[in-house]
């Protein structure tokens, strides 16, 4: 198969997997499953695939769900980090785990302040008001992501899927 149709196949399963599990353990500014998939999305297919994983789902979750704006800010800044810092990390589980929670649970919390507050009139809100519930919801679900990725990681399976979608296309 295509190298490039493989990876718009599995992108779009990563979509399809963030938007049906995202309510399961959900309750408002905390979707542990959402960052499962962020970080399994940046270790097979890196930062660029991550950061469209985060921003369909999270629009796909506003639209079809009725989440706030919080399904973008809450996803996309933890997906970027997790696949520069697993790329950075040269292959090392633990980085990408880390690049989400930071991502998520400092900044994504973050920037969920002015577009709370100002955009959806939530103004009795503070700055680092999302960060505990953020920060603990990417925890459990990189978490789950980092015990998922090394169990298919001892198998050899985890390289093996990385060098097919690396691979050229012929």
């Amino acid at each position: 198969m295509n190298t490039k149709v493989l990876r718009l196949v599995l992108l779009s399963m990563f979509v399809a997997i963030g938007v049906v599990i995202s309510p399961i353990l959900r309750v408002e500014g905390f979707a542990p499953t959402a960052h499962l998939v962020n970080v399994v999305c940046a270790v097979y297919m890196g930062p660029t695939y991550a950061l469209a994983n985060a921003v369909v789902t999270g629009l796909l979750r506003m639209l079809l769900m009725g989440v706030p704006p919080l399904a973008l800010t809450g996803q996309v800044f933890g997906a970027l980090l997790a696949g520069f810092f697993y790329k950075a990390s040269k292959g090392k589980l633990f980085y990408a785990a880390l690049g989400e929670v930071l991502g998520t649970g400092l900044i994504g919390s973050v920037v969920s302040y002015p577009v709370m507050a100002f955009l959806m009139g939530r103004g009795e809100l503070t700055w680092f008001f999302y960060t505990p519930s953020f920060t603990i919801a990417s925890s459990i679900g990189s978490g789950m992501a980092y015990m998922l990725l090394s169990a298919v990681q001892k198998t050899g399976a985890l390289a093996s899927i990385q060098t097919r979608l690396a691979g050229h296309d012929t």
